[in-house]
Formats: structure tokens, sequence, C-alpha cells
């Protein structure tokens, strides 16, 4: 079964505190999505391999670890996902960078994919799928689907800023090989889909489209 990591770093916690406020305009809750992912990548990627290799300093040869040529990319939900692209980008600048966009069927509920573009090496990547909110799952479960069997990604790992029990069982019970990495986990779903306590609907609240 699939690991929740749920991080209780004080950063982050202090800044997605400032995130769920009702009065938290535009240009701060983009600011603070993009913090947020930087401070999540940070943790999610500590398993990345690395080896030991020998460097000149000014002074002598020395012994240090770099990555372990381990290629990733990232993978934004669209739309909400794309505001946790940059801050995730400044950690690893050399990660590649697909998108994914789903919409619900509303006759028959399923997720349908409108939108995709991967690299072309993306099987051979270690790929984080981002967005910042995990409610249902659905959107979730469906892209982790497309990964693995439309490209054939091996290693899948999703990252989520605020996530309800109901998304987390979701994804699970799909992908119980899918780890993933939230700032919060929140009570429950209301009859609208959203999470509570949440902050309300992600993508409009970064693109001010409310």
């Amino acid at each position: 079964m699939g690991i929740i990591h749920v991080f209780d770093h004080p950063l982050i916690q202090h800044k997605l505190s400032i995130l769920r406020e009702e009065t938290t305009g535009v240009k701060e809750f983009r600011s603070l999505i993009s913090e947020i992912a930087m401070l999540m990548c940070y943790e999610a990627t500590r398993d990345l391999p690395t080896e030991e290799v020998i460097i000149k300093t000014p002074v002598a040869e020395a012994k240090v670890r770099r990555l372990a040529g381990k290629k990733l990319a990232i993978v934004p939900i669209l739309r909400a996902g794309l505001g946790m692209v940059d801050g995730m980008l400044a950690l690893i600048p050399s990660a590649k960078v697909g998108h994914i966009g789903l919409y619900r069927d509303p006759e028959t509920l399923e997720p349908v994919e409108y939108y995709c573009k991967m690299p072309t090496d993306i099987a051979e990547r270690d790929v984080i799928i981002v967005d910042p909110m995990l409610a249902t799952g659905g959107s979730a479960v469906a892209a982790c689907e497309f990964m693995k069997n439309k490209y054939g990604c091996r290693s899948v790992k999703l990252m989520c800023i605020i996530a309800a029990p109901e998304g987390i069982d979701a994804v699970h019970r799909a992908h119980p090989d899918v780890d993933i990495y939230v700032a919060a986990e929140d009570e429950c779903l209301n009859d609208h889909g959203y999470i509570v306590p949440g902050l309300g609907d992600a993508g409009d609240r970064i693109f001010g489209t409310k």
C-alpha cells in the first residue's frame, strides 16, 4: 500500500495557514502556492539516490555526493497544478514538465482527458504529479492511470497541498504503489465536493477567476 506523507514542517504549516485565509489576495496566494510546493519538493525528493564523486576544491580534492543521474518530471494537473510548478523547478531546474488536462463527464462522472503533452522520454523519468487539492481523488486516480498505462511510467508520486481522506483512500485503492505527499490532511468533503476546512477553489484563487 502506498504511503501518505504529511509534512509538519513549521514553515510549511505557517504558509499554509495564510494560504487558507479567505482574505488572502491573488498575488500572495500564488506566491504561497509556489513557496509551499518548493518546500514540499525538498521533502518529497529526500529518497533520490546519490553517488560519490571526487572534485577539486580551491584547497584539496574532496569526496562529495551528487544525484546519481536520476531523471525527474513534474506533471501538473491543469489548471491549478500549474501554480506549483515554478517553485519545484527552482529546486530541480533540470526536471522536464508534462501537462495533463482532465474534466468530469457530466453523465458518467468519469474523468476524461482533454489535453495531454509529455516529454518524449517520460517513461524513463520519475514522475511527480502535482495538484494543490486532492478532494474526491477522481482526477488524481485518472492521472496516475494515464502516466502508468498510457506512457509506461514506472515511478509515480502524487504531491498535493491539502487532501481529504476520501481522496487519499481513492488513490491508494486504485494505485497502491503511489506515495502521496501533502501539507495537510483535512476533515472531509462537503456536499459540493469541497474539502473542509480547505481553502476554496485553488484554481480560481491562483488565477483570480472567481
